[in-house]
């Protein structure tokens, strides 16, 4: 499986799950049903090393702005979630986080934000695929901090400051 085709199975099952995060793990876990255990693992793959990308301060504050707080776990959900929004929305955060603003067309924190099924979507279908657990991925080891400068999440000017679209659009 190419990145291309990763992003299209995430595309397909977000649009099919009417933005619904866990309608969106669930359909994946039936798309990827259809793949043999090798695609499933490239998947895997793929999820993988993005969501080791998106470990980021800068991100992680914008998630904090965007949630109105994220601890350690709501921030892994986060970048699970993040992932499932699609190649355009996931690199733009990478690139500039305070561009969700405009790349986000609705966000209801009650729903949005948390796409913790998304992140075992592929263990799930390898497991029913094969009826043992998906074997290590042979991806280098996850980084033990966040990458960039730590923020002062508490320092509400400093956020404002920081990420003045996310800031004006989710919590004027």
């Amino acid at each position: 499986m190419d990145e291309t085709e990763f992003w299209e199975l995430v595309d397909a099952a977000r649009e099919d799950a009417g933005g619904d995060p866990e309608e969106q793990a669930d359909l994946l876990v039936e798309r990827l049903l259809r793949l043999d255990p090798e695609a499933v693992l490239d998947f895997a793959r793929h999820f993988e090393s993005r969501y080791h990308r998106a470990y980021h301060w800068d991100l992680w504050g914008a998630a904090w702005v965007l949630l109105d707080g994220a601890s350690d776990d709501a921030f892994d959900y986060f970048r699970c979630w993040l992932i499932g929004q699609g190649r355009e929305v996931f690199e733009g955060a990478l690139h500039d986080p305070d561009a969700l603003a405009g790349l986000l067309d609705e966000f209801d924190e009650e729903v949005d934000g948390d796409g913790e099924d998304l992140g075992y979507a592929a263990d799930e279908a390898y497991e029913q695929l094969t009826g043992t657990v998906a074997p290590d991925l042979d991806l280098p080891p996850a980084p033990a901090e966040p990458e960039g400068t730590p923020l002062d999440f508490e320092n509400e000017a400093l956020l404002a400051e920081r990420y003045p679209r996310l800031w004006e659009r989710f919590r004027d």
